[in-house]
Order: structure tokens, then sequence, then C-alpha cells
């Protein structure tokens, strides 16, 4: 198929309203984003500029041949940001990529060095524990540690080795403040599929009722996660190698290539040559020139076709607002309405990413959206121009040298992966509720149609211990909407709740309707269970939800997007937020991000810590709560 015949299928009018509206608001930022990225890409060189001893520190721990190149001059140099540890499955396998790397880059006359490295921590290991509270704001740690890693101005291009949830944003963030620099991101791939998503959920839900013990859910788990590579849900961190490939940003189809494949390498030498191709150049090429508008709906598309993690609500809001693009929520919502559900992964479905890819993978899915006029086709990518490279799937030929394929003409499991104009469903997996308590995002890919819609009296928790202890005592036997709160950036650096998930979904499946409402996140992992998550205001800045009490009758409709407490209004007008009892936290490191706590922003925002540097938004927490209590009265 060729690029031409995308070229004439018109984008969808919707999803151009949508990326018009995008650019308008964006003008400013982006304006301001491109200036500063072309006075570093004028600028030549940085190498150039460095002062003898500048550069003397830079090739005192080189080998003879790197040291020659660089003094040189004439090299192209390549900073290598790795996320790699052994205690993480998902990055145990970048131990060899930097060697492999530097192995590469001197066969083509480049040199390539560790810049850095940036923490990577997991969900699935904190989750539930203190640990979790430093969970979000690691994605900023990580993007100011790639700035650092990159500040030395030694570097004519990056490599960024990351997979995880929040590793990815971050060092897409961190490399756009240097966005004259061509980038690719690495990936590492998936563990081989393990113990089958469907018993493993049956399992945890046997656990939460009480009808096995420890052992038995221990064997599960490890029978789930048992090999290196990233989890094989699809949670944050599977969402995040889908959209690296459909943003452009990974070489095409690399995203589920597993670390074992031969493939593995021989795409990470292709990547590395790619961006010293480029960096030779010296043209307008930088990551901050491939991600524009386009390319941020590009990846909201892709996030909404494939049910993808609710996190990336954030992170592609924080990812665009550091290329200076203003997007909201609201514009994921509207393209949500348009975009066909096309894929069924766990938890919104029992495959794996394995299946996947198996099936048509990246491949396959760019190609069925491009034929739907659902993607934007002509836009800057890693490979070149053209989104219509990434409806091609990499493999080794005969002579063991990279070569690439047309993705098949149609998914190989319907069950897993479907065409455009066969769907799953109409329309995309995320919804916007708004009402009288805020808005939240709801992932509702993996809700049944019946248990859209959920109005039930509320009961109040300050944290997920307390809703399983109320479970444990059954006093979570009948319809009930679960209110956990204080979890937002600000109260506490908004932890993962999906322990909750195997006990909501016991309450689900002995009859009783079932939602959680919370300014926290429930990320990758939501499953069966309405929940409205992310709402803004949060409870510490006074948002609706503090004003919450046990009984309160809540309608939560995910159909119609709205989210209103049903009490008298006289009454709730006559409330106020309770006097918040602040703990002193320590312990687990928190104690080191008081500040961060202080300066995040709203979850719709993108909940980072930087401030508005190139997006400004109009209204603040404090107003956004005004205009609620002002449309309550």
């Amino acid at each position: 198929m060729s690029a031409s015949r995308h070229a004439r299928v018109p984008v969808h009018p919707a999803v151009q309203a949508v990326t018009d509206r995008i650019v308008r608001r964006s003008r400013p930022g982006r304006i301001a984003y491109l200036d500063m990225i072309e006075r570093a890409r004028a600028a030549g060189r940085s190498r150039s500029a460095l002062g003898c001893s500048n550069l003397a520190h830079t090739v005192a721990a080189c080998g003879p041949a790197e040291r020659t190149a660089l003094v040189g001059e004439a090299a192209v140099s390549l900073g290598i940001v790795t996320s790699y540890n052994d205690m993480l499955s998902a990055h145990q396998p970048f131990e060899t990529y930097p060697r492999h790397i530097k192995d590469v880059a001197a066969g083509i006359g480049a040199v390539a060095l560790v810049a850095g490295g940036v923490p990577a921590m997991c969900d699935g290991i904190t989750q539930g524990r203190a640990g979790m509270e430093l969970s979000l704001f690691s994605r900023d740690v990580i993007a100011m540690a790639t700035a650092i890693a990159l500040s030395h101005d030694v570097f004519d291009g990056a490599l960024l080795l990351g997979v995880c949830d929040k590793i990815v944003p971050g060092l897409v963030e961190g490399a756009l403040a240097f966005g004259h620099l061509p980038a690719a991101l690495v990936p590492a791939g998936p563990m081989a599929s393990g113990l089958p998503n469907a018993e493993k959920a049956a399992v945890r839900r046997q656990h939460a009722a009480g009808e096995i013990g420890r052992t038995e859910l221990l064997q599960a788990e490890v029978a789930s996660y048992h090999s290196p590579g990233t989890c094989t849900f699809y949670g944050t961190a599977n969402s995040n190698q889908l959209l690296m490939d459909v943003m452009g940003l990974h070489l095409p189809g690399s995203a589920f290539i597993a670390p074992t494949d031969p493939l593995r390498d021989a795409l990470t030498a292709a990547a590395t040559k790619r961006v010293a191709e480029i960096a030779a150049s010296n043209a307008p090429y930088g990551i901050g020139h491939v991600v524009d508008e386009r390319v941020v709906v590009n990846g909201a598309i892709a996030l909404l076709a494939t049910g993808g993690s609710t996190n990336h609500t954030m992170h592609l809001v924080a990812m665009a607002a550091a290329a200076g693009i203003d997007l909201r929520w609201d514009d994921l919502d509207d393209l949500s309405r348009v975009i066909p559900l096309l894929a069924r992964m766990y938890p919104s479905g029992t495959a794996d990413v394995n299946q996947f890819h198996v099936a048509g993978g990246t491949p396959y899915l760019v190609r069925t959206l491009l034929d739907a006029g659902l993607l934007h086709g002509d836009v800057l990518t890693l490979a070149g121009r053209g989104l219509e490279r990434y409806t091609r799937t990499p493999v080794l030929g005969d002579d063991g040298e990279l070569t690439y394929r047309d993705a098949p003409a149609d998914s190989l499991d319907r069950t897993v992966l479907r065409p455009a104009d066969d769907p799953f469903a109409p329309d995309g997996g995320l919804r916007l509720v708004r009402g009288s308590l805020g808005q939240a995002v709801v992932k509702v890919s993996s809700v049944a149609p019946e248990h859209l819609v959920v109005e039930a009296p509320v009961r109040v928790f300050a944290d997920q211990t307390g809703v399983l202890e109320a479970f444990s005592r059954r006093e979570l036997d009948r319809d009930v909407i679960v209110v956990v709160r204080e979890q937002g950036p600000s109260a506490n650096g908004m932890p993962e709740l999906h322990q909750l998930t195997p006990s909501l979904s016991v309450l689900q499946r002995r009859g009783f309707q079932v939602a959680l409402i919370t300014d926290g996140r429930m990320s990758g992992a939501s499953g069966a269970i309405p929940a409205a998550i992310h709402l803004t205001p949060e409870a510490v800045h006074g948002g609706p939800i503090a004003l919450l009490q046990d009984g309160d009758v809540v309608r939560l409709d995910a159909l119609h997007g709205t989210l209103d407490v049903l009490v008298d209004a006289a009454q709730w007008q006559a409330r106020v937020v309770p006097p918040r009892v602040v703990e002193p936290v320590a312990g687990t490191g928190r104690e080191l991000f008081g500040a961060l706590r202080a300066v995040v922003g709203r979850a719709d925002e993108g909940a980072h810590v930087f401030g508005a540097r190139f997006v400004t938004r109009g209204a603040s927490a404090d107003s956004l709560t005004a205009d609620l209590q002002e449309s309550a009265r």
C-alpha cells in the first residue's frame, strides 16, 4: 500500500476539528517552544563551542578511537539515557544495550556515551505501600534527570532506554527540553506469556473473597510475572510502547518484540544508525519537531482505539505540554466519541500484548486507522515523513539483516484486534464525566453496558486500606459507590488504587451495583468496575468530593458523561469542607517530596511540577471549585 493512497483518505471531520482546536489553542506556546529549539539548533554543534578544559573532561575516560573522534569534532556524538536496573523485569534487559549501541555507533564512525541514568520504579511492587506516593512524581524526576544527562552539551542526538509507567513519559518530557536533538525511544519488549490473564484475575477474586490463601495467590502471581520483559497485560507500560510506535518515536513495529528475539538487537542497532544519520544532517528534525499537534492527536487516538491506560490522560497531556501543546480532557472525550475500539487486551479482554502482536499489532492497527481516515498520515516520524511507514512489520531477512514487510491485510485474530469497519465498539474506551462533584475520567472499555450508570449511596474513605477492611467485614455488601478521597497529586502524590479492583469486582459479582469515585488513580489495571478517577478539583483543594458524607446518593452516568451528588441543594450549600488533619509525611523518602506536593498541578493539566513553561491554562483549582459551587447554587 503506497503513502499516496493514504494521502487521499480525508481525515475524519471530528479528528480534524479537534486537531484544529488544539493548534489554535496552542499557538502561543508552540511558537515559543519552536523558537527555543530553533535557537539551539541554529547555534550549531554544541561540542564545537566547548573550551579545551571542558572537552578534556568529556574525553578523559574515552578510548583512543572515541577520543580522537570527539576531539576532531566531526563525529556524531550520541547520548544514551538509560533506566536500567536489574530488579525490574522490564528494565533488566537494558544492561547490555549500551555496549551494543556503542559498537554499532563505532561501526559508522559515531561515538555513543552513557550520558546518565534515570530511576525506574515499579507500581506493581509499591502497590499499597508508602513508596507508591513517590510514583507519579518519579515521572518529573526522570524528566529532570534526563535534562541533567543531556545538559553537558556534547551530544548531537539521544537514545532513550525506557519502557514502563512513568519512565517513558519522563524521558520524552526531558528530551523535549532538548527538542532540537533527534532522539529515539528504545524499548526492551514484553516477557513471554505466563498464566492466562483470566485465570490470574479469577485467583485474585478468590483471594479477595477469602476462598484461597496467600500461598495460592503468590503461586499465580509468580506464574504471571516470570521472566525479563514488560508485564504482558495492557497497562501503562504497554500503552507507552504502543503510543511510542504510533507517535513515530520508535522505529516502526518496535514495541512488542521480545527481549530474547534477535530482531530486538537489530531494531536497537537500526535506531542507533537512524539517530546518527539525522544528527549528521543538522536538519530541523529533532524530537521537538516530530512531536507536533497532529502527532499528539495520533497518540490519543491510538490510546482510545485500544482501550489503553487512564494514566495517559495525565502523561499524554504532560508530554504535549513539554512541546508547547495544550491538550485537554475535552479533546480526549471528543475523540473517544468517534474512535472505534479495535483491541481487546486485559483488563478489557483476556488476551495479552503478545497475542495482540501476533494478530497484527501496531502495524495493522496503524494501517486500519489510516484506511479509515482516523490518523494524521502526513507527519514527521523517526523513520521519515509519513505514518505509512508504520504499517510495515519488522523482520530479519535470510541474511540476518533487518527488513520490513507489509502488515497483514486483515487481523489474524479478530477476538483480539479488529479492523476499523468492524470494531468491538463504535467509540473509544474513555469518558469524561462532569457535574456537581467536578470532572473525572472513566475507562469504559472493560465495563459492561449494564454497569455504566450507577446511582447509589456513598461510603467515604480516606485510603484504600479502609475500603479493604470494610469489605472484609461485609459492610459493603449492598449497592454502593465507594469514595476514596485525599488521594490526589497535592494530597499524597496520587498513588494507584488498583488493590481495590478484586474486592469491588467480588461485590459486583454478588449482584450489587458498585462504582468507585476518587481523586486518585487506578491506572491501566482498571477493571470491570466503573471508576470515576483523577477527580478534579481534588479534596485538598476544596473540591466538592471533600463535602461528601456517608449515605449521600451520587449518580455516575458514564453513558451521558455526568457525575452528580443528589443531595438537597440547600443542604449541600450549607456544608463546609471539614478541617484536614495533616499528619507529618515521613518515611520511605516521602519527606523529600514535600516541595513537589506543594507545587504539583491538577490532574487534568498533567499533574506535573514544572509549571506553565509554554502552556498556560485559564482556570486554577480554586477558580474551578468556585465555578462548581456557583453552578450548584
